[in-house]
């Protein structure tokens, strides 16, 4: 690769003019930031010139509310501004909606009844826990599940279908377990089933449970616990662990009409696959997306629900994606009017964009390089372009682009650097963009949407000049074996020329989660520590760096070295160019980022200080599906597995370990930290400590959190009591 050929060290970004204090400024008091502060943040900025399309999707309107000014965006004159049209509130045009209340399942249709009121009618009463009611396209079907199964009413009322057999809580039909809500159709998302464009077939996935392992959760300190019996609530899940079974996969098609229910045949697919997405095409064809459990490939494939026989259905292969690290769950296709698709595909190690015929092969690459799409903004079929967000002009910032759907005339249409955010006009002929940097507040202006040209910039925002605010500088960092790492670095203003300050590395570096991006996003609690002579360091590991997958797989089979080697190489460049001290690092995470910092003090002798809060500290110990995305099984991993276990390194812990859990952790169990901290006792080791946040979940939001973290940065660095 030439990727490294030419590297440069971006130097501290010098402020942009209008960042500079005003005359006046330097009369304000400066107010010093204190605990109570990064507790409940601070605006940091002025308001930006408002900027936003007009109601009729064609001019400019700047300014705010009715004191908005409209001006023409093709001379940039003012023009009168159009009164809206009148809208008389139409309740019957509202959608009706379900709810459910009790064991009720009641459906809303506004205006629909006398007077215009609101026609409130009871579907069903048949007692159960009842979730994720759905109504059909056309509005004539109401689908739920009660107590795990799933079930179908009339929209008028009346005797519900079950559409399968009633099975409770250890199979499941037409919702999702936890591990597929939290790991592939996104965390809360738990719905499981989804109706056809026509209405007439309900797609359901059916998950048995059985084989899944339970894990308990337990409740040490409920409400009454002191007024009641005193005892502990107990809340048990069925939560896979790598290696462990998953729920067996199987996906139904209902079709109320008939009452029927017919299942895919998936026999020439591993029992274990997973079904990574269930979508309908518009031509009726139902789509999943399949893959093998640790995720080395992806299909998409295509049911017919009409071409069925009595008892199964067949499924049509469209496209299969591999890799020799893993596949990440692909977008849905997005159809164009003529029955072929848009696809965006990762096979070359970056993500890119194919159309694709209807049947699944390739017509051409719009799209390619070593760079990658983040996702289509909008499609013109009929002048033959799309717009997209990507990163051919750098992975940390945001910028929006226009190519034909030949793959021809690729064009940046958001010149600068920074992120980027566009708006177009309804005719797509302009667009405002929105753009900030880690050390420039947000501002709009107004872009030519062919040739990117910027016809107009509007008033930025403004740091606020009564507090000390130090912008982040924005520098490249090179690894030991030449890679080009994206950093930022907080240097305190105060500091005395030759003091060796210590430093704070706040870190996530899980894969493909970038930690730096150049935007606007300061942190109060990092000016906070810079304000109080700490060194604030942010780095992308390459494997989180946001360039692709041919970057990201880097840390297949060995989560966490990859990473730690970028961080040590951060860290050292800090202390040469900045001269930190490099007997006072800190490292701070959560969740991978707490992983990361426990993995860091057990093998590095580089930090002086971990906060690891909810880290997995054994991949042994988390689910399945993530786990197994980029470690695979234990059994097939077990150097893997051991090269990457913080608890299988506790004997060689240096430094002092902070340990931070939430008791009620469902998602990292507080199993990890507790796992730990017995190896660490049976280790002799005395260098760490543990908090632990009662009735908290994977999120933690006490407030004695950050007053704790700081009371041991400052005890353990020696730093001086301001901020208290």
């Amino acid at each position: 690769m030439h990727l490294f050929a030419h590297l440069t060290v971006i130097a501290a970004l010098a402020a942009p003019s209008h960042l500079q204090e005003a005359p006046d400024a330097q009369a304000q008091t400066i107010q010093r930031l204190t605990i109570e502060d990064v507790l409940q943040g601070v605006g940091w900025t002025t308001r930006a010139e408002g900027v936003r399309w007009a109601w009729d999707g064609l001019h400019l309107a700047v300014g705010e509310g009715d004191q908005a000014v409209w001006l023409d965006p093709a001379t940039l004159e003012e023009v009168p501004a159009l009164a809206e049209p009148e809208e008389v509130e139409d309740e019957a045009a509202r959608p009706p909606r379900l709810r459910v209340r009790e064991n009720e399942l009641v459906l809303e249709r506004p205006g629909a009844g006398e007077d215009g009121e609101t026609q409130r009618t009871v579907l069903t009463t048949d007692g159960g826990n009842k979730s994720l009611a759905t109504l059909s396209p056309d509005g004539s079907r109401a689908s739920y599940v009660r107590d795990g199964d799933l079930l179908v009413v009339p929209a008028t009322g009346g005797e519900s279908w079950a559409v399968a057999a009633a099975s409770g809580e250890e199979v499941l039909e037409g919702v999702l377990d936890w591990v597929y809500q939290e790991e592939i159709y996104g965390r809360g998302d738990f719905r499981g089933h989804w109706w056809s464009p026509d209405s007439a077939s309900l797609a359901f996935l059916r998950l048995d449970q059985r084989e899944v392992p339970v894990f308990p959760i337990v409740d040490h300190i409920p409400n009454d616990f002191l007024q009641g019996q005193r005892g502990a609530e107990l809340e048990l899940t069925r939560y896979p662990k790598s290696g462990d079974s998953n729920p067996v996969v199987g996906v139904g098609l209902a079709r109320p009409g008939d009452r029927t229910v017919r299942y895919i045949d998936l026999s020439a697919y591993p029992e274990d696959l997973l079904v990574l997405r269930v979508d309908w095409a518009p031509d009726g064809r139902l789509l999943l997306t399949l893959s093998d459990r640790i995720q080395t490939w992806a299909e998409l494939v295509a049911v017919d629900p009409q071409a069925v026989d009595s008892q199964t259905v067949q499924p049509t292969t469209l496209l299969r994606e591999e890799s020799e690290t893993w596949v990440n769950r692909p977008e849905p296709p997005l159809w164009l009017k003529d029955g072929s698709f848009l696809w965006q595909s990762e096979r070359s190690g970056y993500r890119h964009i194919e159309h694709r015929a209807a049947d699944g092969s390739v017509v051409r690459a719009i799209t390619s390089g070593d760079w990658q799409v983040r996702r289509i903004l909008e499609v013109d079929e009929e002048a033959g372009v799309l717009w997209f967000e990507g990163t051919r002009d750098g992975a940390i910032g945001s910028n929006v682009y226009r190519v034909g759907l030949d793959g021809q005339g690729l064009v940046r249409l958001t010149p600068g650097n920074g992120w980027h955010s566009a708006r177009f006009d309804d005719a797509r002929r302009y667009l405002v963009d929105t753009v900030s940097s880690v050390s420039e507040p947000p501002h709009s202006r107004l872009v030519d949407g062919v040739s990117g040209e910027v016809l107009r910039e509007f008033a930025p925002a403004k740091v606020v000049a009564d507090r000390s605010f130090v912008a982040p500088q924005r520098l490249t960092i090179v690894a030991r074996d030449g890679y080009p790492l994206d950093a930022t670095v907080i240097v305190p203003a105060s500091r005395t020329e030759g003091a060796r300050l210590p430093v704070f590395l706040d870190t996530y570096s899980g894969p493909d989660a970038p930690t730096v991006s150049n935007r606007w996003q300061p942190s109060t609690w990092h000016q906070f520590l810079a304000q109080e002579g700490v060194i604030v360091l942010q780095v992308n590991v390459r494997t989180a760096s946001g360039r692709g997958q041919a970057h990201t797989g880097l840390a297949y089979r060995q989560l966490g070295v990859v990473e730690l080697r970028d961080l040590e190489d951060a860290v050292d460049h800090v202390v040469a160019a900045y001269g930190a001290d490099p007997a006072r690092v800190a490292i701070s995470g959560w969740s991978y980022g707490g992983f990361m910092a426990g993995f860091a003090l057990t093998h590095s002798d580089k930090f002086a200080l971990g906060f690891a809060g909810a880290g997995v500290h054994d991949w042994q110990l988390y689910d399945t599906i993530y786990t197994e995305r980029y470690m695979s099984t234990p059994i097939d991993n077990p150097e893997g597995y051991a090269a990457s276990s913080v608890i299988g390194a506790a004997g060689d812990l240096q430094g002092h370990l902070v340990l931070m859990h939430g008791t009620m952790d469902d998602n990292v169990h507080m199993q990890n930290t507790l796992g730990l901290v017995d190896a660490l006792q049976r280790a002799g080791k005395e260098n760490f400590e543990l908090m632990l946040y009662v009735n908290s979940r994977h999120g933690v939001r006490s407030p004695h959190l950050t007053r704790y973290r700081w009371r041991v940065l400052r005890e353990r660095f020696g730093l001086g009591q301001d901020g208290l």
